[in-house]
């Protein structure tokens, strides 16, 4: 049964409402996300969730501006306060690597979630990776609009510093079989400044076929943008992640598809795995891909219903 409404503040223990957690069972969660991206309220669920099922304290951490040199110290002081487990994102290798290492080699059960890939967090010695390969889901992506008549495009990557949102734009660019060139460009994370630098790009390319966001940071302000200079519903737009926003658009038009990489299970699922690893010592054999899938107007009941909550 779902449970409306389980946001949490950072830093703040979730908890677990069944009762005081078994044996003092603890697991963090820590993202590089700032606190002004909605998108991970759908985390903050799906770990708060996990808790309250598993009967084991959860606790929610990131950096509020999104700074990784703040997370790599967040990082270091999850560790330091002794949990049974850590749940990290893994956004930048150079940044993080080190203190996810340190934590492993301090005898922490880590599993990476989210950003990172299977290799690395092998590399590092976690336990698994549970997240959406993104090259490979932006490479779907691009053949997928290749297949509907695309040739060129404009990725409005919201976070050009993490290697991860590259990928998606490589991936797209290389599925369309085209080069990314100038296609992407660097829009920040004000909603005002994203919308003015999407609707600069299309006024000096006006022959430009098709809108990549990577979330509702950029693709709710590009929807605004498309709204104003007359393009919406004409250009072809795809983004990935879902949102509010985002499921509206997909519609009513605006947007043809959305990729879904299923973030709930991203925090819900190894909270069970690494809960139930520490009780019984079993362990999933592979890693979890918990997406790509895409979302379009043929499939948005359920959707509709749990989006920015548990979708």
């Amino acid at each position: 049964m779902f449970v409306k409404g389980v946001l949490m503040a950072s830093a703040v223990a979730l908890g677990a409402a069944t009762g005081a957690a078994a044996e003092g069972e603890k697991y963090i969660l820590v993202s590089h996300a700032p606190d002004s991206d909605s998108w991970w309220n759908t985390i903050k669920n799906g770990i708060a969730l996990a808790g309250e099922q598993m009967g084991v304290e959860v606790e929610y951490r990131n950096p509020p501006t999104g700074d990784l040199a703040d997370m790599a110290r967040i990082i270091d002081q999850a560790a330091a306060s002794g949990p049974n487990g850590i749940i990290t994102t893994l956004a930048d290798p150079d940044i993080l690597e080190g203190p996810i290492k340190a934590a492993v080699d301090s005898g922490i059960d880590v599993i990476i979630m989210n950003t990172g890939t299977p290799e690395k967090a092998r590399e590092i010695g976690a336990l698994m990776y549970v997240g959406q390969p993104e090259y490979d889901a932006g490479f779907a992506a691009g053949q997928k609009a290749k297949g509907d008549g695309i040739g060129s495009f404009l990725c409005v990557n919201h976070y050009i510093v993490q290697p991860s949102s590259q990928e998606r734009c490589q991936g797209f660019a290389d599925g369309l079989g085209i080069e990314l060139g100038e296609q992407m460009i660097d829009a920040g994370q004000d909603p005002a400044e994203i919308k003015n630098r999407v609707l600069a790009y299309l006024s000096a390319n006006p022959d430009t076929d098709a809108v990549l966001t990577l979330g509702p940071v950029s693709a709710d302000p590009t929807i605004l943008a498309l709204q104003e200079n007359g393009m919406a519903g004409d250009i072809y737009f795809g983004t990935f992640d879902l949102g509010g926003e985002i499921v509206k658009a997909i519609k009513d038009g605006t947007i043809q598809w959305g990729i879904d990489q299923q973030p709930f299970l991203q925090a819900y699922l190894p909270v069970v795995v690494m809960t139930n690893y520490h009780r019984y010592g079993v362990l999933p054999g592979n890693n979890i891909n918990s997406g790509p899938g895409f979302v379009t107007a043929d499939g948005l009941t359920k959707i509709e219903e749990f989006a920015g909550e548990y979708r």
